[in-house]
């Protein structure tokens, strides 16, 4: 066997290794996707108060009489909506405050465990340059740090939809993730089609990997034949 024959088994040999450590590489990261796949549509939000009191939000604001009491217990559908415009409201914030001309109209959103008030948030929907929120310093039983936060774009009508009295505005674009990521409804999130997706390109990589495996050895198997008959 010359030089030359065993520098190129050397190498041929180095790269079906290579291939084999990244199948290795792809398919864990590809196994490690799939749990995450199962959880799509899910967000990393606040706690809500306790479960074993009435949870509710109270709506108070401009142009309203009473304020707009909404329970979960009898609208669960409404009452998630509406907290959901506030529950992920956490941290140092990632807006700047604007002027009160800017802000526009404000309307507060009052989180109830029981008969015991947890949080407030004051809401702007009609803000200049999008919805606007604000976690004042000042919450029930305690005090911390203000903090604002670009509101959902769905703002304005989530608040229409709970009673308060909006007016319609052309061009207002509705859904859209603010400073938190929309949730979509339960019963329109499909996990089993994400962790097929996953485990189906998993399948496709690992029968990649293990045809270019075959295909190279078979090229040495070819060379090592080759150089036995010249030895011969």
């Amino acid at each position: 066997m010359n030089r030359t024959s065993r520098r190129l088994i050397i190498l041929l040999a180095a790269a079906c290794s290579a291939v084999a450590l990244t199948g290795a590489t792809v398919a864990g990261a590809a196994a490690a996707a799939a749990p995450r796949a199962a959880v799509t549509g899910t967000t990393a939000t606040a706690p809500k108060p306790g479960p074993k009191a009435p949870l509710s939000v109270r709506i108070s604001g401009e142009q309203m009489g009473e304020p707009l009491v909404i329970r979960a217990e009898t609208d669960e559908t409404l009452y998630d909506a509406v907290f959901d415009q506030v529950s992920w409201m956490g941290g140092a914030g990632q807006a700047r405050a604007l002027s009160a001309e800017d802000l526009g109209v404000k309307y507060t959103v009052l989180v109830f465990s029981g008969d015991v008030a947890t949080q407030t948030y004051d809401l702007y929907p009609f803000a200049k340059g999008g919805p606007r929120a604000c976690r004042p310093a000042k919450q029930p039983g305690r005090t911390g740090t203000a903090a604002w936060f670009y509101g959902r774009l769905n703002m304005p009508e989530t608040l229409r939809a709970a009673g308060v009295p909006l007016a319609e505005r052309p061009g207002t674009v509705t859904g859209g993730i603010g400073g938190g990521v929309a949730v979509e409804r339960a019963e329109t999130l499909d996990p089993g089609k994400d962790v097929d997706r996953v485990l189906g390109d998993l399948q496709r990589v690992l029968l990649l990997n293990a045809g270019v495996v075959i295909a190279i050895t078979a090229g040495l198997a070819a060379i090592a034949l080759l150089i036995r008959r010249r030895s011969g």
